[in-house]
């Protein structure tokens, strides 16, 4: 079992020079670069530039397993707006790109959201249109991620959208692509459901895992907390996990992360993620 940083848990133009040898000097195996508007990774980025960044990872030491993207919450895949929705395949377009050239073999997509509390102007999208159009613009996206060896990994995000396990395994199956997958957050699901069902339930169609935690208990993005400090139950997550034989990137998302000196979560953190990879097995 391998473990990784994601740098959702950093700004969107986070020094990557600085982090990925504190990401190898804590002992993870990789990192998750972001695509932004403005970041170190945008859609202007250019194959060089891209390359580089796989390079500076390589001589660090590290894989690059996935590509996230911070920039579908202001660009929603299923908009009441044909631009806006245009753009947002768009974008993962370019993180299929960024995967391919990066040797990364999963993206990370917002499926889109229904309502939003994140977005700068947010939309109010009908759910059952909200689905259709979901379906329709990753039917497109598909061939262009099988052809580049590339899963698409809807994640289980905060959009008021795909609410339940059942509709998220409807949604991939309805896409009929083998390059639909899920990328699965053990913290974000907590405010609707519980990870370990969730997991048992998606099965093989998961691609990877996020590692967070949520205390329940609380209300907005300041319940996550460190792992173990949460009301994830970690002991039933990594049971459900063995039973449909994942054996992929364990990722430690920290978002949000400390308010000072983020970097120190990479190094706090890394004792409860060992013991859930020994969990593991």
């Amino acid at each position: 079992m391998k473990t990784g940083v994601s740098m959702f848990s950093f700004t969107e133009d986070a020094d990557l020079r600085h982090l990925f040898p504190l990401v190898k000097q804590a002992g993870y195996d990789g990192v998750e670069p972001v695509l932004s508007e403005n970041g170190y990774l945008n859609q202007n980025t250019s194959e060089r530039e891209i390359l580089e960044i796989k390079k500076m990872a390589q001589d660090t030491g590290l894989e690059i397993p996935s590509v996230g993207v911070w920039s579908l919450w202001e660009n929603n895949l299923v908009s009441n707006d044909p631009s806006i929705r245009q753009k947002a395949e768009d974008i993962i377009k370019k993180q299929i790109e960024c995967a391919a050239l990066m040797g990364a073999d999963t993206i990370l997509v917002v499926p889109g959201y229904v309502g939003c509390d994140f977005a700068s102007k947010p939309e109010r999208i009908r759910y059952d249109v909200a689905y259709e159009r979901c379906v329709k613009g990753f039917r497109s996206l598909a061939p262009l991620a099988e052809r580049a060896g590339v899963s698409i990994g809807i994640e289980n995000v905060w959009n008021r959208f795909l609410l339940s396990p059942l509709e998220m395994k409807r949604l991939v199956q309805d896409v009929g692509s083998p390059a639909m997958g899920v990328y699965f957050d053990v913290g974000n699901i907590m405010y609707v459901g519980y990870p370990e069902d969730w997991i048992g339930i998606l099965g093989s169609l998961i691609r990877k895992i996020h590692l967070s935690d949520y205390r329940t208990g609380q209300a907005g993005l300041g319940a996550f907390t460190d792992l173990f400090a949460g009301d994830v139950d970690f002991v039933k997550v990594t049971e459900a996990l063995r039973a449909v034989g994942y054996n992929d990137y364990l990722t430690l998302e920290m978002l949000p992360n400390y308010k000072q000196f983020p970097e120190v979560s990479i190094v706090s953190n890394k004792v409860a993620v060992d013991r859930i990879c020994g969990m593991m097995g």
